[in-house]
């Protein structure tokens, strides 16, 4: 066991992100395990989590976040770090977090020159290929975006006036959603319990009859190709963008061309947002200032969505990254890899190398490529 390892839970400083890294049950777990655990003061209270719960847990209140990054041998957050945090971080240093690499160069080459040892949220995997560190955010984010659509399809807010439920004699909207996975699966549910028709595209057999065999009967899955997706967005209302590649940039599904055939006033909510978006017009936003209209299209682009739901959504990431961190500060970051692939899967960068393919082959840093292997030998 590493006794006395450092954990350093620092406020979150993304636009409105009031999610934290750790609760109060988490800093109990890492204290039982041998570790310091330090918070910044009031890192929590976006969450609300007042410091006094951390002490109680065990946790060490220090005053700044360059106090709780220069003591921390790990630093466990929510979000990925900013540029302010880039000269904070240490050389060594585990960062465990969402840092979603291939949607941002300047982040992906400051950590390379900083040398810290990413451990990605959003790639750790399963053998069964789940990704259970990304599944409860995936899972929120779904279940927000029809929500977000319909508020944006309000007519004061800019859209069609149109009210997704429908009434009687009057049709609901629409909802295309594009990915039938955790967040497609998700919004889904949503847009069919508010009454609206909700097409779902997947290329995958196995996804569609399972989605079939759950789904309310105004659910339609429906297999993706080419013309389905453009009779798709022809009808759709709101449509959600939510197609995942594990650790790579989102395909860019949405062209430009297809906006011109969509409904003047509709919304495209982009949950792909974070892997770069997978709309050729999606660029991130902000929950201060959440869409802009291309082609006459409202796009919600959020790159933190969970963040607005910040209790449900800290609570819910813990109660899945509390198992991979207490093996991590058990372990050591090295042999918790070799012994769990699900983390090693996670391990993105290793002291100024880059461990995951898909992240050196977005920007074209193929030479500072290595293979996990090769790195814990």
């Amino acid at each position: 066991m590493a006794v006395r390892l450092k954990i350093g839970c620092p406020k979150e400083i993304k636009n409105h992100e009031y999610r934290v890294g750790l609760i109060p049950a988490s800093v109990r777990a890492y204290v039982d395990a041998g570790c310091e655990v330090y918070v910044q003061r009031g890192a929590g209270l976006g969450s609300g989590i007042s410091d006094e719960e951390y002490v109680a847990a065990g946790a060490r209140i220090l005053d700044t976040a360059a106090e709780v990054w220069g003591v921390a041998d790990m630093i466990v957050k929510v979000k990925e770090p900013l540029p302010q945090e880039y000269s904070l971080m240490k050389e060594g240093q585990v960062i465990y977090t969402y840092f979603h690499f291939a949607a941002d160069e300047h982040l992906t080459r400051a950590c390379v020159e900083r040398k810290i040892v990413a451990v990605a949220y959003e790639t750790v995997e399963e053998a069964d290929g789940s990704l259970p560190l990304l599944k409860p955010m995936s899972e929120v984010a779904g279940r927000m975006a029809p929500l977000m659509g319909a508020y944006f399809l309000a007519r004061p807010n800019g859209g069609r006036g149109l009210l997704p439920t429908g009434v009687p004699g009057v049709m609901p909207a629409t909802v295309l959603v594009i990915g039938g996975g955790t967040v497609g699966s998700n919004a889904a549910r949503v847009a069919a319990g508010l009454g609206a028709r909700v097409i779902v595209l997947d290329k995958k057999p196995s996804v569609l009859e399972r989605l079939g065999e759950i789904m309310p009967p105004n659910v339609f899955p429906t297999y993706s190709d080419a013309i389905s997706l453009e009779y798709g967005l022809r009808e759709a209302d709101i449509v959600v963008g939510a197609v995942l590649i594990p650790g790579a940039k989102a395909p860019k599904i949405i062209k430009r061309e297809h906006l011109r055939t969509m409904k003047p006033g509709s919304v495209i909510v982009d949950v792909a947002i974070d892997q770069g978006g997978c709309a050729e017009t999606s660029r991130p936003t902000t929950h201060a200032d959440p869409v802009y209209v291309e082609e006459g299209i409202i796009h919600y682009c959020v790159a933190n969505m969970p963040g607005a739901y910040s209790r449900t959504s800290t609570f819910a990431l813990n109660n899945v990254t509390i198992k991979y961190g207490l093996e991590i500060v058990s372990k050591g970051v090295e042999r918790a890899c070799r012994e769990n692939p699900a983390i090693k899967k996670g391990l993105n960068m290793y002291k100024g190398v880059i461990t995951y393919k898909a992240v050196a082959e977005a920007f074209g840093m193929e030479s500072l490529y290595k293979p996990v292997d090769e790195v814990l030998k």
